[in-house]
């Protein structure tokens, strides 16, 4: 009989701890997704508070310079009195450097991107692709230095006429710089792709390069094309490297051997202290500033619409 009792007490302890529990999963299932919906919140806030912000100081820019002359104007001389704040020169720079950049990373990237996916062994992968994720995560100050003290003194020496800060030398090492993303998010998107494509090509007869350009390539091309559009908006946006081994002079040509400016080394110039508080030269950035938001916001269009028009389904 007692043991009957012990038996029942115990069912009915342990019914209490299984309601306890229940309660306490149930409640942790009401609180969570109102933390994610936060956490989620703040980032889309952040972002409008940033849009916001440029906006607002754009706006004042552009009640003290046409948008016009902004837009239009050959040079960018805001230092001078009268200023002149044609953004042409910066966008210049900044599109120099960037193709520079292009050039060097894309083949490269690639290439190593298909040599990881559809020749390396398992040995060589493991060991290659974390030394390239340790150099894409190398300061940009580093590479800057590495530009104006390796780079240039070395390609001085093939090209005479380069002058010390020029556009070629931190255009190659900004290529350098985002090779490791490209190759890595490309052979993400290569080793993604169904061994079984690759197997039904190599039973019709094609060979291993066939099936990596031929099969794989555009297979993977949705994730092949983000990679490049998210390297090409990091070229975009870098900051010291151009502004280490690129200068301080903007002008509008496409002489790659001489100094340049790009729009994010002008914004490092600024608020290094150059322009007051208040100032035409101080909003000046913000408008500079904007204008770089546009472009990586067009590439981000770019990539998106590219993914969406050549996604495959697996």
């Amino acid at each position: 009989m007692l043991a009957t009792r012990d038996n029942h007490s115990l069912s009915v302890q342990e019914m209490i701890v299984e309601k306890r529990k229940k309660r306490k999963a149930f409640s942790m299932d009401n609180v969570m997704p109102v933390v994610l919906l936060l956490t989620a919140c703040v980032s889309v806030l952040t972002t409008i508070g940033i849009l916001f912000t440029l906006l607002f100081e754009t706006f004042i820019f552009f009640e003290r310079v046409p948008i016009g002359e902004f837009l239009t104007a050959q040079k960018w001389y805001p230092f001078s009195n009268p200023g002149s704040f044609g953004i042409l020169p910066l966008v210049s720079g900044t599109l120099k450097v960037t193709i520079i950049a292009v050039i060097v990373a894309v083949p490269i990237g690639l290439a190593t991107a298909i040599y990881l996916s559809e020749y390396a062994s398992e040995r060589a992968r493991r060991i290659i692709k974390p030394i390239m994720e340790v150099l894409a995560g190398v300061p940009t100050i580093v590479y800057g230095f590495f530009a104006l003290t390796f780079v240039t003194p070395i390609l001085r020496q093939v090209f005479p006429s380069l002058e010390i800060f020029n556009a070629l030398s931190p255009g190659i090492v900004i290529g350098i710089m985002i090779t490791p993303t490209i190759a890595s998010l490309s052979e993400d998107a290569m080793s993604s792709v169904p061994q079984a494509m690759r197997e039904g090509a190599l039973g019709l007869g094609s060979t291993k390069l066939e099936v990596a350009l031929k099969v794989v390539l555009p297979a993977a091309i949705s994730g092949i094309v983000a990679s490049i559009v998210l390297g090409v908006s990091r070229a975009i946006g870098e900051t010291m490297i151009v502004a280490v081994a690129g200068g301080s002079t903007p002008n509008l040509s496409w002489d790659i051997t001489s100094s340049i400016q790009t729009m994010t080394a002008y914004i490092v110039q600024v608020s290094q202290g150059d322009a007051g508080y208040g100032t035409t030269i101080y909003y000046s950035i913000y408008a500079v500033g904007f204008t770089l938001f546009l472009f990586t916001l067009v590439m981000n269009l770019l990539a998106q619409y590219v993914s969406r028009r050549f996604k495959e389904e697996y």
